[in-house]
């Protein structure tokens, strides 16, 4: 059971001066809605051999069993309340199961605002639908604050009249206080006025303490000042103290009470006993009051103690929720690409969940915004993980059509004799099937079979037909490594005019080379431009050399005249400007290419190098106009 904060209950406080029967006011037991995380995950089957439907069902079962409560039952829980007693419904709880309403309506809210959003629709337009739960559910909990207001006025009312009433219970005690000459004849009138002062019910809080000190001095008085009969008032001061003393052991019996509460509690009772209780003798007073106050004092630091420590360990459970909402809300689910991604994520998650299972409640100003804030984020993560799932299913079922539409044209396309051009087709949809996902586990065996049945079936044929065709591509592929280690072994020792000369006629001779085997087709291209781009780069390396030193000689001539270097620097400045423009315009227009087709492969690849060029033209400049700015200084 749920306790108030200790900071809202005043525990009974006692002293020497305190009056014996002085009104305690004591805490009030509620209960907490648990907040205990009830979202069940059913792991789906690893995500390469499971059926993509029974996986979407799977998370929408998820989804479904992650709510602990719903706007319905909630309505249902406040229109029980309201058939209850008056008497029976607390307030807290009440507003417990508004804040636990407010919560789902807002998440509500906020998740038809993002959708709002996810449409394309402008924020500043979204406009808040009316909820006829909501309006059910205020209605409802108007009605139970209504009943529980005029429950509560006629109590205020009774205690005033009870107030009314022992008021003038205490001022008849006081008149007959001074009837000194009729003891013996008021005496039963005034023990009927004490029986009927405490067979009246409460009266308001801020009086019952001042009542109590006035019956009590009125009651006192008539026992001491009066010479009544010796005879009756021996006999109340006995039953008085025999009551009294009952009290008292029933007070220091509690000490042996496992729950501190209800310890609390029935001392409560056993003080409003005592107020009730007439005086005892004037010898006795104080020694009876001390050892009752002496027994309150032992339940009351138990009470304090509990409540302290029930402090402490809110305190730390709602630092260690606080650490758990920061942690999963550290985790990145827009990252989660693949079914193992979301199965390992899923994991961390329902860890997260049973880890906030473990821990008890925080303070009660934090505890439901805690418990809102972890939910939304779990509530978060099961709906894109079946916004994926979905979305998963959609993708492979038009995969699976992408690849049977490739089936088909292969199917079609296998008995063809147009051998060149059939294999170009069939290697671009080689290439094509690689780039085209995964399909549905049942169906994937079958497609990927017939598809190769239908490539293996050209290519072998292709290889009946052109046996021969390979003596041919196997002499070219000898030549094209020739002309490669031909390109590498130009030497340094001759000129740059010669080395290009050789370098343009090895490129001839390339051209002119026919085809090669295709599984050697790649490595032997590679090797050749990089032979070629090495060539390139050591013969631009000296003219770079050589440029820069004819510059730094025109330089020279100019050194001193500050207006014709300020204009060569300008006229450097634009050129630069110039080369940086026309890399973005290749950039822009490499974004437009393909090359899946060798005239796009080419184009791009010359682009690429015009890309390279000016780059290193750029760079050029730049020196230059760093010797131009070492000169102006």
């Amino acid at each position: 059971m749920e306790m108030r904060d200790p900071s809202s209950i005043e525990p009974i406080k006692v002293n020497e001066e305190q009056n014996p029967t002085q009104p305690v006011s004591g805490p009030v037991a509620e209960t907490v809605a648990d907040d205990t995380v009830e979202i069940a995950e059913t792991d789906p089957e690893a995500a390469a051999e499971a059926e993509m439907t029974a996986a979407v069902e799977d998370v929408q079962s998820e989804a479904a069993e992650a709510v602990p409560a719903t706007k319905a039952s909630l309505i249902d829980d406040a229109k029980a309340m309201l058939e209850k007693d008056p008497a029976d419904i607390q307030r807290e709880a009440l507003t417990r199961l508004r804040q636990q309403f407010n919560t789902l309506r807002k998440i509500e809210i906020e998740n038809a605002r993002t959708a709002w959003g996810e449409q394309g629709n402008a924020p500043e337009d979204f406009v808040v639908e009316d909820d006829p739960q909501e309006a059910e559910f205020n209605d409802t909990v108007a009605a139970i604050r209504e009943k529980k207001n005029a429950w509560a006025a006629e109590q205020e009312a009774e205690r005033q009249r009870n107030l009314q009433l022992k008021n003038d219970i205490i001022a008849e005690i006081d008149k007959l206080a001074c009837d000194t000459d009729n003891v013996n004849r008021t005496f039963p009138l005034y023990r009927e006025l004490q029986d009927k002062f405490n067979a009246i019910g409460q009266v308001p809080p801020t009086d019952e303490t001042s009542v109590w000190k006035r019956f009590q001095e009125a009651r006192e008085h008539y026992s001491d000042n009066l010479k009544i009969n010796k005879e009756l008032r021996d006999y109340d001061f006995k039953k008085n103290l025999d009551s009294k003393t009952q009290l008292i052991e029933e007070a220091e019996a509690l000490e042996n009470e496992t729950d501190v509460v209800t310890a609390f509690r029935r001392l409560q009772e056993l003080h409003d006993k005592w107020r009730k209780i007439g005086p005892v003798t004037k010898e006795l007073r104080e020694e009876i009051w001390n050892k009752f106050k002496d027994a309150s004092a032992v339940i009351n630091k138990r009470y304090q103690a509990f409540f302290e420590e029930r402090k402490q360990r809110e305190q730390l459970n709602e630092l260690s929720k606080t650490t758990l909402c920061e942690r999963i809300e550290e985790l990145d689910f827009n990252s989660l690409k693949t079914f193992v991604d979301w199965e390992q994520m899923t994991a961390k998650i329902i860890e997260l969940q049973n880890e906030w299972k473990t821990l008890g409640f925080a303070s009660r100003k934090v505890n439901n915004a805690l418990f809102a804030r972890f939910r939304q984020r779990c509530d978060e993560f099961f709906a894109q993980k079946a916004a994926y799932f979905k979305s998963v299913k959609e993708e492979y079922a038009a995969n699976l059509a992408k690849k049977t539409a490739l089936v088909e044209r292969a199917e079609a396309l296998k008995d063809s004799t147009e051998w060149r051009k059939a294999t170009d087709e069939f290697v671009e949809m080689q290439k094509e099937w690689k780039t085209i996902g995964a399909v549905p586990k049942r169906h994937s065996d079958a497609v990927w079979k017939r598809f190769l049945a239908a490539c293996d079936y050209f290519f072998d044929k292709k290889k009946q037909a052109t046996s021969g065709q390979r003596t041919a591509e196997a002499a070219n592929l000898k030549s094209k490594r020739e002309i490669i280690e031909a390109l590498k072994s130009i030497s340094d020792d001759v000129t740059d005019e010669e080395a290009l000369a050789k370098m343009q006629e090895l490129q001839a001779r390339w051209q002119q080379t026919g085809h090669v085997p295709f599984k050697d087709k790649d490595k032997v291209n590679d090797a050749y431009r990089a032979a070629v781009n090495a060539l390139r780069t050591r013969l631009n390396l000296n003219e770079s050399r050589a440029r820069m030193d004819r510059f730094e000689a025109n330089l020279s001539q100019i050194e001193g005249d500050q207006g014709k270097l300020f204009r060569e620097r300008d006229r450097l400045v634009r050129a630069l400007e110039n080369r940086r423009n026309e890399i973005r315009t290749y950039e822009n227009n490499l974004g437009f290419l393909t090359s899946k087709s060798k005239s796009g492969e080419s184009m791009v690849n010359e682009f690429r190098r015009k890309i390279d060029r000016l780059k290193e033209d750029i760079q050029q400049i730049q020196e230059k106009i760093d010797i131009i700015d070492g000169k102006l200084k």
